[in-house]
């Protein structure tokens, strides 16, 4: 059965942190915001259901296009994407909405962001929200490294740290990288295995080139969905993103005095059954390190789970900011 999904609302912009910010306001600006935050390779239309849902219960619903990504600015110094800078642009939307605080709420890539908020700035965030990411100390050693050691350099986020390599390999053919990407779990989890041995691989450039784009049986994406997706990163490549993964050392490196707990701010962890990159057990740990957690796992889901499994996603969102920021 098709499904219909809700229009966007027409975009805005800002001035912020030095770039020019595309964002998406839906519902009554009252109460506490909640900003939506996207993953790779993503961008605002991911969180198409839940703002629609959300504005319909009376939230002030904010959604940025992230640095590098749909209408929003791509600057080209690969440092221009760590995550002082991409805290930095929450922060910044919020100055230029004249918010104090929010609840940021963030899937993917936009998981890790939101989670460094109550440690980089602490005072702008009234609460946090995890989708299938999950809070994670910080490691012992550097990620690339740690990646390389258990992974070797065809790991993905290895392969990434390459320039401009993985940036042309996912644009040669937009709308097959998309429908590599963008399936169900029975999809996602053929990605992560390899072609060879029938093992489990995170070469997923690999995968991509194997794919098959005729084999349309796990796919998650309407054909107006997809083609969004398709027209927006024809337009705009890969490279924005990417450079998110080529700061995994920098950010790393600079988080070392940085809380390694979270305190006094209301957190949500929405898992997903069938995530295959960030499996539910990764968050078996997160209450050691949060003062003030709630889990909940949605079934059957896999890693796109806003989009996968939007109606039980809206529900947990809308139950929780009821009871944790009634307006």
């Amino acid at each position: 059965m098709t499904r219909l999904a809700p229009p966007m609302p027409e975009p805005a912009f800002a001035q912020i942190n030095g770039i020019r910010m595309a964002y998406y306001e839906a519902g009554p600006r009252v109460g506490v915001p909640i900003v939506l935050c996207h993953g790779f390779p993503e961008f605002s239309y991911s969180w198409r259901w839940q703002i629609a849902a959300l504005a319909a219960a009376g939230r002030w619903v904010i959604v940025p296009d992230q640095r590098g990504y749909g209408l929003t600015d791509r600057p080209e110094a690969v440092e221009d994407y760590d995550m002082g800078h991409l805290t930095g642009d929450l922060v910044g939307l919020l100055d230029h909405l004249g918010v104090e605080k929010a609840v940021f709420c963030g899937h993917d890539w936009g998981g890790l962001v939101v989670w460094q908020m109550p440690l980089m700035h602490p005072d702008r965030v009234a609460g946090v929200v995890g989708v299938n990411t999950p809070f994670l100390p910080r490691l012992p050693v550097d990620p690339i490294t740690a990646f390389r050691n258990a992974f070797g350099d065809d790991m993905y986020i290895v392969h990434f740290q390459k320039p401009g390599v993985a940036d042309a390999q996912l644009a040669a053919d937009v709308e097959k990288t998309m429908r590599y990407f963008m399936r169900k779990p029975t999809g996602v989890q053929a990605a992560f295995t390899s072609g060879e041995t029938g093992g489990r691989s995170l070469a997923l450039q690999d995968g991509l080139a194997r794919f098959d784009v005729a084999d349309t049986s796990a796919q998650l994406l309407e054909p107006e969905e997809l083609a969004t997706f398709v027209e927006t990163f024809q337009r705009t490549g890969f490279t924005g993103g990417i450079n998110w993964y080529r700061n995994f050392v920098r950010n790393w490196e600079r988080a070392e005095h940085l809380p390694a707990r979270i305190d006094g701010v209301p957190c949500l962890m929405i898992m997903a059954e069938h995530d295959v990159v960030l499996p539910p057990s990764l968050a078996d740990r997160m209450a050691d390190q949060i003062s003030d957690l709630e889990k909940v796992l949605v079934e059957g889901s896999g890693h796109w789970t806003q989009q996968e499994a939007p109606e039980r996603v809206n529900a947990i969102l809308i139950d929780w900011l009821g009871r944790r920021f009634p307006n």
